[in-house]
């Protein structure tokens, strides 16, 4: 059995939604699907704070917070807004990954250990 992993995004729920697939090995359809987790959000103009990342019990340990983490930045990245990490799993992904594209409002300052894109030549 393999395990897929799927993050869509729930504007009616204000969250990014990550779903775990199991799946036989021998590639047949899927026996269902599972919200694993979710990222709290609420957005405006432009910007979208996030407030809360929740990995469900049955789940945790298996590094599913860094893909939801990852396909929710990510898409805010592509969306243009910019993030403000309130979430302390959120900031802590942002200072330990670069989001390619991503503007970051950091609440209270740029905190040191941030992750910074590389200098790019002159």
């Amino acid at each position: 059995m393999t395990t897929e992993t799927t993050v869509e995004r729930d504007d009616d729920q204000s969250r990014y939604e990550l779903y775990v697939t199991d799946t036989a090995d021998s590639g047949s359809t899927p026996e269902g699907s599972t919200l694993a987790g979710y990222a709290e959000f609420v957005q405006g103009d432009g910007v979208i704070r996030f407030t809360h990342t929740v990995i469900d019990h049955a789940f945790r340990g298996r590094g599913l917070g860094d893909v939801l983490a990852a396909e929710a930045l990510a898409d805010v990245a592509r969306r243009g807004d910019t993030i403000v990490p309130l979430c302390p799993f959120i900031a802590k992904y942002l200072t330990e990954n670069e989001v390619a594209g991503a503007i970051v409002k950091w609440p209270h300052g740029t905190p040191q250990d941030a992750a910074t894109p590389p200098e790019q030549p002159a």
